[in-house]
């Protein structure tokens, strides 16, 4: 398995893994009652190839088998850039659902690598995919001299948060996103 960033031709498969990793029901309460999860998988896709994007293919590492399937994603970005990068969303969500979502809780600030999606399709699972990306967005971290990398775990979601305190995460607060109750969790370096 080969980590690697990703690469624009990409996008599709990686919208498709980021969908999985904020939860349809997430997906579903940004679109709002009038879209589909086609539309916002087609508007995530055009965010994985934006490169002014929180989700941007630049932000992304993958997994790579040796058969050349992707078989895991990670978005990650400097949390200090959160407002700047999550602007394409916002300016998406008001186009094409009609949503303003400017107003939206941060979820990482500055000082935090933030892992702001991480994916392993059904398939590809338990053969420690999860694990790799997410000490290659540590080692990230490192090179970037953050002193730690964050994320939220959905608290309906206890054998992913068990996944990330095995790596060394450890409980930060409780937070919310997306209608979601969530822990925020931090790897410190």
């Amino acid at each position: 398995m080969e980590i690697q960033t990703a690469q624009d031709f990409q996008a599709l498969t990686i919208a498709r893994l980021i969908m999985q990793a904020m939860n349809y029901d997430c997906c579903r309460y940004f679109t709002g009652p009038d879209h589909t999860l086609d539309d916002f998988e087609r508007v995530m896709t055009s965010l994985v190839l934006s490169e002014k994007s929180q989700y941007s293919y630049l932000n992304t590492l993958v997994a790579i088998d040796d058969d050349g399937r992707l078989c895991g994603m990670c978005v990650s970005y400097d949390g200090g850039r959160l407002h700047e990068l999550r602007k394409a969303f916002v300016d998406a969500a008001k186009e094409n659902f009609g949503r303003d979502f400017s107003s939206m809780a941060d979820e990482t600030s500055s000082g935090e690598l933030y892992i702001d999606s991480i994916a392993v399709p059904e398939d590809c699972r338990g053969r420690g995919i999860a694990t790799l990306l997410l000490n290659a967005v540590i080692d990230k971290a490192r090179a970037m001299k953050l002193p730690a990398v964050g994320l939220l775990v959905d608290k309906g979601n206890p054998k992913a948060e068990k996944l990330y305190g095995r790596v060394g995460f450890k409980y930060v607060e409780d937070s919310m996103w997306g209608g979601h109750e969530m822990k925020h969790l931090q790897y410190r370096l």
